[in-house]
């Protein structure tokens, strides 16, 4: 069954300022789970030439294992992380790679963490791994 309304996604890797501002500066409501839709480069790209030969995943993977401390840092906590091996209900031109799951305890928890000198300096792992990715905050917490 086919919607009538046109439907859009567009992968990302970096925010533009204002929709940082927005995202972050939103009215707090409580604990949220991000969801990430992960999709890697072939190989990664570092502003810096380093590592050419490295894959975009295992680029991404040295930010997954980094982050762990940085989200411990402001008490969220990484949830599920797995392969994408396929799509049950709709369509889209190609799948992502990987999904992974982090719970916040708020924004300001969220703020803190992406604002911090100790999760810029990882994030270029980040960076250089993803060709795009989409980013789904949802209410609540993990059971």
């Amino acid at each position: 069954m086919q919607t009538s309304e046109p439907f859009t996604v567009t992968n990302a890797v970096t925010l533009s300022a204002d929709q940082l501002a927005a995202f972050l500066g939103a009215a707090e409501d409580g604990p949220f789970v991000m969801i990430n839709l992960l999709k890697f480069r072939e190989r990664a790209v570092y502003a810096d030439g380093r590592d050419p030969e490295l894959s975009g995943r295992d680029a991404y993977l040295r930010y997954g294992m980094a982050v762990q401390a940085e989200l411990a840092r402001v008490g969220a906590k990484p949830g599920y992380a797995g392969p994408i091996t396929g799509l049950m209900i709709g369509e889209v031109g190609t799948l992502w790679d990987m999904v992974a799951l982090a719970q916040y305890p708020s924004l300001a928890a969220m703020r803190e963490m992406v604002m911090a000198p100790s999760y810029q300096a990882i994030a270029v792992h980040r960076e250089a791994g993803l060709l795009g990715q989409l980013n789904i905050k949802t209410k609540g917490q993990f059971a």
